[in-house]
């Protein structure tokens, strides 16, 4: 599982706002809805049957996104793991 850190802020919109750093970023619009998802606690193979569902991408390309962005997230010190 991949939780982000509590204090990190997001919006619908995408925008992503460490406190601890200052440090802001922006989303795109599955990304962000990546985010509102690994909030809310979902799993990450529900997470992906969602985006899959909502977004007009393949799972070989969600696949590879997904391992991009995470890496993301977590070289910007976001995830708690």
């Amino acid at each position: 599982m991949i939780q982000l850190r509590k204090n990190i802020a997001s919006s619908d919109s995408g925008f992503i706002f460490n406190p601890a750093t200052g440090d802001s970023y922006s989303a795109n619009p599955i990304a962000a809805d990546i985010l509102h998802h690994l909030k809310s606690g979902k799993s990450v193979a529900e997470i992906k049957t969602l985006i899959l569902g909502k977004f007009d991408v393949e799972a070989g390309q969600l696949e590879k996104d997904w391992d991009d962005f995470i890496a993301q997230l977590r070289e910007a010190n976001l995830t708690e793991n």
